[in-house]
């Protein structure tokens, strides 16, 4: 990964933040690619970097009291030094919007960059 992408020294402790989004709404519609590549670009241009993993959607599966569900999931994920809550929440509901979700997953983890 460039260095550029990480934001900082080697060595440096940073959060890997991943959203990840279903490629078709509820009713099996596909989302137009341009839809993604809206928000790869956005993603890039705020934080410097992203890593999407759209053209190989990753299986989710889940138990539900109705039974089996699964879902294609699309996942963007960022580097960045520091976490604003408020501003993560504000991006998840926007999303929701655009991708007519009533949850999307947005999680964030602390990393060590080598």
């Amino acid at each position: 990964m460039p260095h550029h992408l990480a934001g900082g020294e080697k060595g440096t402790n940073m959060y890997l933040v991943q959203i990840l989004l279903p490629s078709a709404d509820n009713s099996g519609v596909r989302f137009p690619h341009k839809q993604f590549e809206q928000l790869k670009r956005e993603l890039a241009d705020e934080f410097g970097g992203v890593t999407a993993f759209i053209q190989n959607p990753a299986e989710g599966l889940w138990r539900e009291a109705a039974g089996e569900s699964h879902d294609e999931v699309v996942l963007f994920e960022v580097m960045t030094h520091a976490i604003d809550v408020e501003v993560w929440k504000r991006r998840r509901t926007d999303l929701e919007g655009r991708f007519r979700q009533d949850q999307v997953v947005i999680r964030h983890l602390s990393i060590g960059v080598i």
